[in-house]
């Protein structure tokens, strides 16, 4: 393990202390740090509507706005039209729309909220990735296996005997 990837590997067991689902969503943003230096999350305005006031990209690097998320359940209306309102707003900025999406939801109504919004991010040409193609995403785009470290530091915990 090089010294870089070792740092990382602490960076993110250390986190591994917050909630789960910020803890995954900040490690991928730390993946994307770790390999893409000048990435970060910034917000834009909302030149779209006027609620919200601005979108907050979790992961900006280069043209691609990636939105992280590890899951998202949500199943009313209003979730779809802030989405959509969203996309179309990252879009017209300049910006091609990524989301990641670890964990897909198991209930019928959020799984159909989801196919609403794949269909929304690859009609506007932007990407969507969930479940296994996450995984895959960040391990292509980093070259970071965040699952085997998540892994890792699960199988310590387990037996903290190791390393």
């Amino acid at each position: 393990m090089n010294l870089i990837t070792y740092n990382l590997y602490f960076s993110i067991q250390i986190l591994s202390n917050l909630w789960q689902g910020s803890f995954l969503e900040k490690a991928t943003q730390l993946s994307f740090l770790e390999k893409y230096p000048n990435s970060k999350a910034v917000k834009i305005t909302n030149t779209m509507g006027s609620r919200p006031k601005t979108f907050e990209i979790d992961c900006l690097e280069g043209n691609n706005a990636i939105e992280i998320k590890w899951i998202d359940a949500t199943t009313d209306g209003d979730h779809i039209t802030k989405e959509h309102t969203r996309i179309k707003t990252i879009s017209t900025a300049g910006y091609r729309p990524i989301r990641i999406m670890f964990y897909y939801p198991n209930r019928q109504q959020a799984i159909r909220v989801q196919q609403t919004l794949e269909t929304l991010y690859k009609g506007i040409g932007g990407e969507y990735h969930y479940g296994e193609s996450a995984w895959n995403y960040v391990n292509e785009r980093t070259g970071i296996d965040l699952r085997a470290i998540l892994q890792k530091i699960a199988d310590q915990n387990t037996n903290s005997d190791e390393l």
